[in-house]
């Protein structure tokens, strides 16, 4: 037998040994991973969502984002970078807005959620909503749910008296100016630059001038 033959012999006896593991580990790797699948842990969570309550069974590590967009069908609270920094998936729980996307929705047992179909509706919008449209606060309208829910908690803030970066003084009440508004809704981004609009669609809805 010469140097090829024996190469041969023993790619062939590697090759077929290979083939016999993998099949030996198939089944072993097929039932861990059936395993780890029927080990998904899940919890029961009950949220108030637009006026409604929702009891729901949730892998424990869903955020609310996807509870309310794969659970609950409410597309309108859109997921942009899902990473908390462009504010599309701004939600209002107990009133407070947050970032949907950087919360898991167990932790949100009977919390108060509304999102923007639960603001107004086509035939009764919420002012906020009419002042957008009027303005032309968006353009894409991608960004325009969380931008919306974001405005309508900057205006209670602001009336609540919570400063804000630029406030000048802290123990005084905000100012209901352009550089407040700005700063407030700095959190939400818009890819289409429809900023100024949006401000004049804040003040008008909080009956201000800049």
């Amino acid at each position: 037998m010469d140097d090829n033959e024996r190469l041969t012999l023993t790619r062939r006896g590697f090759m077929a040994a290979s083939a016999g593991g993998a099949a030996a580990l198939g089944m072993p790797l097929a039932s861990a991973a059936q395993s780890v699948q029927d080990a998904v842990p899940t919890a029961t969570t009950t949220l108030q969502v637009n006026g409604k309550r929702q009891r729901l069974e949730l892998d424990t590590r869903t955020t609310l984002l996807d509870a309310l967009r794969d659970h609950l069908h409410l597309t309108g609270t859109k997921k942009g970078c899902d990473q908390g920094q462009c504010g599309a998936c701004t939600v209002l729980v107990n009133g407070q807005r947050i970032n949907s996307c950087l919360t898991l929705a167990v932790m949100h047992e009977g919390d108060s959620i509304t999102t923007v179909e639960g603001l107004g509706t086509p035939e009764k919008l919420h002012p906020m909503q009419a002042a957008f449209i009027k303005h032309d606060g968006y353009q894409c309208g991608y960004c325009t749910p969380g931008q919306i829910c974001s405005a309508v908690a900057v205006l209670s803030e602001i009336k609540a008296g919570v400063p804000s970066h630029v406030s000048a003084d802290l123990s005084a009440a905000p100012l209901l100016s352009r550089t407040e508004l700005r700063e407030r809704m700095s959190g939400n981004i818009c890819r289409c630059g429809a900023y100024p609009n949006i401000i004049d669609a804040m003040t008008e809805v909080a009956g201000g001038k800049t």
